[in-house]
């Protein structure tokens, strides 16, 4: 898989005017790093770029690609004596080479350019090689799709284990430890793909809940919703999930309605999505048809088309749709040069403008959040709250919130979804009762 990436970056780079003859890329792969002032390693997480063309584990090597022949060279530390009594065994040059398939295997202590015409080092004054290097990652192989649908698959058994297993009284970061044990005794999955986020009641209106300062650590109540946004990391390879449910297994009368709002617009942009449309506009049709289901909710009153002028979607939705995925959660190339953000609310926060491609993977992410902060400016705004029913959103007030979040590829007419976990109310509730059931770490038919 990481040879053929290395063919495909030399192939871009030859096909562009400005390549320089004799050429060599130069990537620096990751460092270890202590924890602060002790000698005490951080667990180590290779650098992504230096990953997608080598694949290397290991921390403190370079890549050398020549450009014209394609060869690889790998350059790796010269370990001292010492390391073979505390850290195991000083391999040899040759098991390298045939570890990560490289042509050739130096020490990094060795690196010499003298020979080459044109040095591309890949950092952020290196536009060319960077913009090149990036579309690459971004258009997806055969071999990379099928890494990402197995960070999907396990990811999606260890989401339906926690539904399996959650119960009011437990703590969020339980549903935390269960989700990473999950990924890792299955999966193999020594890293998630980012800070679990387990947010329950208020909770899950908190769209980045789970850090330091609020570290999933609230006690879950009957009655809660749960927003449950976690994905294991294989070999580098992310996935990126989110389910919402009742943590009694039972949804009320005003949860199955949000609920079933987000899952409406979830299921119109992933019918919308083919290549060639805009990214922005499937943005713009999940907020038309939250604004819509709102509505009928008796939330807000008025033209919906009026209510899109002055960005009501955003109360309830601030973060994009969605974002690419890969080997970063948020994966580059969202904003090719020339590509800007657009400057209005919720849209502002896209992580991605460019047109859908095939074979780009992407997350399909809506919801709709009750947020304090948000609720009271739009109320305070005369523009917005005039569509408001202050009546009705008292009633929501510590709601939460939704969100549903699938990982996709795009196909050639549309998409394959990645993610299997069940979605619909009726799928919910009946999985999350069905406790006799043995729960299965080989994903079966479930929707």
């Amino acid at each position: 898989m990481f040879a053929e990436n290395r063919q495909r970056l030399c192939a871009g780079l030859k096909a562009n005017d400005g390549l320089v003859p004799q050429s060599v890329v130069v990537l620096q792969g990751g460092e270890q790093k202590q924890r602060y002032c002790t000698d005490t390693d951080v667990l180590f997480r290779q650098e992504s770029f230096f990953h997608w063309a080598f694949g290397v584990t290991e921390a403190d090597c370079y890549g050398v690609i020549d450009v014209d022949s394609g060869k690889s060279i790998l350059f790796v530390p010269k370990l001292p004596e010492s390391y073979a009594t505390w850290m195991g065994e000083i391999f040899p040059k040759e098991h390298f080479k045939v570890k990560y398939a490289v042509d050739e295997v130096q020490y990094a202590c060795d690196v010499s350019l003298s020979v080459c015409t044109g040095l591309y080092i890949l950092c952020s004054c290196s536009l060319f090689l960077d913009s090149v290097c990036v579309f690459s990652r971004l258009i997806k192989t055969n071999m990379e799709l099928e890494v990402l649908r197995y960070t999907n698959r396990i990811s999606s058994e260890a989401h339906k284990m926690i539904m399996k297993h959650v119960k009011p009284g437990q703590k969020e970061y339980e549903m935390e430890s269960l989700f990473q044990h999950y990924c890792y005794k299955k999966g193999g999955m020594r890293h998630t793909s980012y800070t679990c986020i387990c947010g329950t009641g208020h909770n899950a209106s908190i769209l980045h809940y789970g850090h330091a300062g609020a570290p999933n650590d609230k006690t879950i109540l009957d009655g809660d919703m749960c927003l449950f946004d976690m994905g294991g990391e294989y070999y580098c390879y992310t996935s990126d999930i989110t389910c919402s449910f009742p943590a009694n297994g039972k949804f009320t009368a005003d949860q199955r309605a949000i609920y079933e709002a987000v899952l409406k617009s979830s299921r119109a942009v992933m019918a919308a999505i083919k290549p060639g449309v805009k990214w922005t506009d499937m943005h713009r049709l999940a907020d038309r048809v939250h604004l819509e289901e709102l509505v009928k909710i008796g939330i807000l009153n008025g033209s919906v088309e009026d209510m899109m002028k002055v960005f009501m979607g955003s109360v309830f939705m601030p973060h994009g749709l969605g974002h690419l995925l890969g080997i970063d959660v948020h994966d580059v190339g969202g904003y090719p040069e020339g590509v800007e953000h657009i400057d209005e609310p919720g849209l502002k926060s896209l992580r991605m403008g460019r047109l859908v491609q095939e074979r780009m993977v992407l997350t399909v992410e809506p919801g709709i959040y009750f947020i304090n902060h948000l609720l009271d400016e739009a109320l305070a705004d005369p523009k917005q709250s005039c569509f408001i029913n202050s009546q009705v959103l008292a009633r929501f007030r510590g709601f939460g919130g939704v969100r549903i979040e699938d990982d996709i590829a795009v196909t050639a007419d549309g998409i394959e979804l990645l993610t299997c976990v069940p979605r619909t109310v009726e799928e919910i509730e009946a999985f999350m009762a069905d406790s006799g059931k043995p729960f299965s770490p080989i994903m079966g038919n479930e929707k």
